[in-house]
């Protein structure tokens, strides 16, 4: 008996994104339908897709209307290394399987997930000065003092965003200066915040809080870029301002929940985790205010368990996102079916190519994305335009240059 909506296909693609690749991950049933998921190798995961092809051949043969039945095969398959590379392998081809499987139906992702709650989804501009001043000069205009932050902050607010987020940023001798020791820049694995940190930090957040104006809501993403004792001496230099939440990334729920109970600010954490379990302790020692949830990572219908746990440990819930197109909009759609929403991460500064790239681009109007009815993601990569831009071979965190000690 002939399997309905059988597999006959899966590979990974990748193009160029400047300092980074995207990659892509292509499902194609016997039925001529294509499946499309986008994953990540930049971000500190090397490998995921040669996890990918290795699996590729269990799932040949099988329907794309079983894909709870071919992630669960598969992660047995794996159990031994799960997490890591080797989850985020599982994420991407279920994202691929619901692309399909919608498709086949003939509905947009959402309708898999119960239903959109929400036609537009509140956004904010991450990575606010980031981008333009830290990967220069592939996002423009570029920054490289107080005068450009400024300029950026007006932007968002002159384009009816009501959100952004920024990084450490401190000022010398008028230029600006990025500060992550937590992802090697600079080389400093003790993570200590000197007392430079802190005053440029708050410095910078005070700049972009007189340029972008008062109904701007700001973030500020501290990363993994400090231990309890760093992230303790910044959230009491910042104490006094009006932020949104502090995002902070540590792998202690414990220490975390102590953060949370020495902040006048809401926390957010958790973009690097994989699965429910590995959720669940940060719920249950009240650690966040917001989780943080990648989907691509995770793969949407995985994120909708860890939403669900959320839920019910009262938390609010946000996506991680800043990847390509496709991405974005496998995240916005797990964003409009979540019922536990706080708000959508969206990068947009963009690469020169970005919107050559995809069949669609994502729509914002007033500071929220509105949610397209096209089935499966409602975007998808194009062949021949990837190939006009091949991936390079130093890219993301692992081909960043090395730092001097």
């Amino acid at each position: 008996m002939a399997v309905k909506s059988a597999i006959r296909e899966l590979k990974t693609l990748s193009c160029s994104a400047g300092w980074r690749n995207y990659y892509f991950v292509k499902l194609t049933t016997e039925d001529g339908v294509v499946g499309w998921s986008e994953f990540d190798e930049g971000f500190g995961s090397p490998g995921v897709g040669a996890v990918i092809r290795e699996l590729a051949p269990r799932v040949i043969g099988q329907s794309v209307m079983q894909h709870e039945r071919i992630r669960e095969e598969l992660f047995c398959l794996t159990r031994p290394g799960s997490g890591g590379v080797v989850g985020q392998a599982l994420g991407a081809i279920e994202n691929a399987l619901l692309d399909a499987k919608a498709k086949t139906l003939g509905v947009p992702c959402y309708e898999l997930l119960g239903g959109k709650i929400r036609d537009r989804l509140r956004v904010y501009w991450s990575h606010c000065v980031t981008w333009r001043a830290g990967r220069v000069p592939h996002y423009q205009p570029v920054i490289t003092d107080a005068d450009g932050v400024r300029q950026i902050a007006r932007e968002v607010r002159d384009k009816g965003f009501t959100a952004l987020k920024t990084n450490i940023w401190r000022y010398e001798d008028g230029k600006i200066l990025g500060w992550a020791p937590g992802f090697g820049k600079p080389f400093a694995p003790e993570l200590n915040v000197d007392r430079k940190v802190l005053k440029g930090l708050r410095e910078h957040l005070e700049i972009m809080r007189e340029a972008a104006g008062p109904d701007v809501d700001i973030l500020l993403d501290l990363n993994f870029n400090a231990k309890t004792e760093g992230y303790l001496k910044i959230l009491r230099e910042i104490a006094d301002l009006d932020m949104f939440w502090i995002e902070i990334d540590t792998l202690s729920p414990q220490a975390l929940a102590f953060l949370r109970s020495q902040s006048t600010h809401p926390i957010s954490s958790c973009e690097t985790l994989i699965g429910v379990q590995q959720f669940l302790p940060f719920l249950r020692d009240q650690a966040v205010d917001v989780a943080i949830v990648d989907t691509p990572w995770n793969g949407v219908w995985q994120s909708m368990k860890i939403a669900a746990a959320a839920q019910a440990h009262e938390v609010n819930v946000a996506c991680h996102n800043f990847y390509g197109h496709l991405c974005t909009m496998m995240n916005a759609h797990f964003c409009a079916a979540v019922p536990n929403l706080r708000i959508m991460e969206v990068d947009i500064d963009r690469i020169a190519w970005d919107h050559e790239l995809f069949t669609h681009v994502p729509h914002y109007e007033d500071g929220h994305l509105v949610m397209p009815d096209r089935p499966g993601w409602g975007t998808e990569p194009i062949e021949e335009v990837l190939l006009r831009y091949p991936p390079i071979s130093a890219h993301g965190l692992v081909g960043g240059q090395r730092t001097q000690t």
